[in-house]
């Protein structure tokens, strides 16, 4: 369908908790521009907010496979936390600042067709659900990181936008 620009820290829809899906038979387009944007960027995952839209779908990239999963919740199997790097495609694509996260969830979702979809996921996959469905409750990674690491990263975002604006 087409590639979506990608909303920026700043951008209201990225702190709008989204709206639960009612009816997947009105998702196909959403689901394509979700699936070719997140090619594009090359990234693991991508939340609707991220391209404007506030709908509880996400898009992960897995075993180089793009699965689309609607309306997810996730409930947490180990209260082991992993501290590891994360990025963020609204946050400029910034890699450096470690966010803790749960270390086994257990996803329940449907897949774009309205079928139950129930996946395990660990470690890496375990991270990139738990940060994409953050965004679907406007949340952003920053938003998970100590005041001295919010602060840097911050700094770092201001430097980009000043760049950006040159």
């Amino acid at each position: 369908m087409a590639v979506k620009g990608i909303r920026k820290i700043g951008d209201p829809v990225l702190r709008e908790k989204s709206k639960k899906v009612e009816n997947t038979d009105k998702l196909d387009s959403l689901v394509r521009d979700m699936v070719d944007t997140l090619k594009e960027e090359g990234a693991v995952g991508l939340a609707a907010p991220q391209i404007g839209i506030t709908r509880r779908v996400i898009a992960v990239n897995f075993n180089d496979r793009i699965k689309v999963f609607v309306n997810p919740e996730i409930k947490v199997l180990d209260r082991k936390k992993i501290e590891s790097n994360e990025g963020c495609l609204s946050i400029y694509s910034i890699k450096d600042f470690n966010v803790n996260r749960f270390s086994k969830v257990k996803v329940k979702a449907k897949d774009p067709k309205g079928n139950d979809v129930v996946i395990v996921a660990e470690d890496l996959l375990a991270r990139v659900f738990q940060h994409e469905v953050d965004h679907l409750d406007g949340i952003l990674f920053i938003d998970r990181l100590d005041r001295k690491s919010r602060r840097e990263l911050l700094a770092k975002i201001n430097e980009i936008k000043s760049n950006i604006a040159k």
